[in-house]
């Protein structure tokens, strides 16, 4: 795979956290905070991106991350294109390599792209011309760097560290990318204390997420958290759902006020997106005061003007004179 960095440290693509330092993660965190504006302030507007084209590629379903990232492409001065699976020929058959050819040949220069095949950001990388970028937007269960990186800007907006933070992961954590690429980006920026809470069947395996505590309840695994982030079902990820009651799965894991009492005072309440209210996260406390939940999604565009300006910013330099 070619490096996600260019030989003069310049981000040149971004399909996992692996491998990034705390200097890299901090450095692209750094930038996504200059360009975050809150509601009621006027977007940012730049010129970036100016004369570059974004191609958004999502062939698996979103609203957050599609629209932050055409929303910061665009603020930053891009042309964009967006597709998906009905839009696309892909629906006839044709490869995904192919689609980038052709797009690489109407001058595209950065492709964002989502799809459920684990590996394909990866084997894109390795193909794609050598003034093109590639951004994962979410790879299978495996990667989603940018939910990460929106995350832990999330989490330093309000804890300003990461050493000694108490942070538990509740839900489907088997099939999540989410988790994957939060449970990387904390370790590297010094959280040791994660906690996978969920019922047996959607936890990960033993190997992954190295020196996480597991528990199956919980009362247990949220008992003084600083942060909990709460994960949704992944049924589309599942070769069996019947089993899985949503009622029943809210008595057992659903996080309610009564359940938060137990979390530290101070305690943010996450979820990525979409939510199921009522299934895996109360109403009460998605709309309450320990909920960053939607500081998240304003997070999501910050990070994601940062990280197109970045590769902008390395792909102008590789870029053939006139």
């Amino acid at each position: 795979m070619r490096s996600q960095f260019d030989d003069f440290g310049g981000l040149r693509h971004l399909i996992t956290l692996d491998g990034l330092s705390r200097e890299q993660i901090t450095a692209i965190l750094d930038r996504a905070q200059n360009y975050r504006r809150f509601p009621g302030q006027s977007a940012y507007e730049g010129r970036e991106l100016a004369g570059m084209t974004v191609a958004n590629l999502f062939f698996e379903p979103s609203t957050r991350t599609r629209a932050s990232f055409d929303l910061a492409a665009r603020r930053l001065g891009a042309h964009v294109v967006n597709l998906d699976t009905q839009s696309s020929s892909r629906v006839k058959g044709e490869t995904m390599l192919d689609t980038i050819y052709t797009l690489e040949a109407m001058n595209t220069d950065l492709f964002v792209i989502r799809d459920s095949e684990a590996g394909l950001p990866e084997f894109l990388i390795d193909h794609v011309a050598e003034h093109v970028a590639v951004i994962s937007a979410g790879e299978a269960h495996l990667s989603h760097p940018t939910q990460g990186l929106l995350d832990v800007l999330t989490i330093r907006a309000h804890k300003r560290r990461f050493a000694g933070l108490k942070v538990a992961i509740v839900g489907d954590i088997r099939h999540s990318r989410v988790a994957r690429s939060a449970a990387r980006v904390l370790h590297t920026l010094g959280t040791t204390d994660l906690r996978l809470v969920g019922p047996a069947p959607l936890l990960p395996e033993e190997v992954e997420f190295t020196g996480a505590q597991r528990f199956v309840r919980i009362e247990d695994g949220i008992d003084g958290a600083d942060v909990v982030m709460m994960l949704r079902i992944q049924k589309e990820r599942m070769a069996r759902t019947a089993d899985l009651d949503d009622t029943e799965y809210f008595h057992h894991y659903g996080l309610t006020s009564a359940r938060l009492a137990l979390a530290a005072p101070e305690v943010l309440v996450m979820h990525p997106g979409p939510m199921n209210r009522g299934v895996e996260i109360a109403s009460e406390v998605a709309d309450g005061p320990r909920s960053v939940i939607r500081e998240q999604v304003n997070a999501g565009v910050a990070v994601r003007m940062a990280v197109l300006a970045m590769i902008a910013a390395t792909l102008t330099r590789r870029r053939k004179p006139l």
